[in-house]
């Protein structure tokens, strides 16, 4: 792995530890109880995304089998959208303050989404490049 890659990788780590910690703070601040397990949901598959990073940090490809299944089934159950986001505006404080939490939610994915795009195209390894789009497709 090249320096470059390795620096890659420890930013896509930092990310990953960010948006862990964003979920999880975030789930006990939302009032909508659904938004909460959501919210923890999300927690869980960022904390496979940061076990696949540092899998990938000390040179071994992950496997990427199982969190693709898990991806599918939470997409047909809920989805986190600036349609979530805007449900939330229609209502009382509490709602609107929810709907903050998720808009800023949803700029950190974006963010973070960006940085994988880089890595993708930085890596000369196949295996790692797919490993990293299967991260970000989740």
């Amino acid at each position: 792995m090249t320096q470059k890659e390795q620096l890659l990788l420890e930013d896509q780590k930092k990310h990953e530890e960010v948006c862990i910690q964003k979920y999880q703070d975030y789930a006990t601040q939302v009032q909508d109880p659904q938004l909460k397990e959501l919210l923890n949901t999300y927690a869980q598959q960022e904390q496979a995304h940061l076990n696949s990073v540092n899998e990938m940090l000390v040179g071994q490809v992950p496997s990427m089998g199982q969190g693709q299944q898990n991806q599918q089934q939470q997409q047909q159950q809920q989805q986190f959208s600036p349609t979530t986001a805007a449900n939330a505006q229609s209502g009382g404080a509490a709602n609107q303050q929810d709907a903050q939490l998720l808009n800023d939610l949803l700029m950190t994915e974006k963010y973070v989404s960006s940085a994988y795009d880089t890595a993708i195209f930085e890596f000369t390894n196949p295996q790692m490049r797919q490993a990293l789009n299967h991260i970000q497709k989740e």
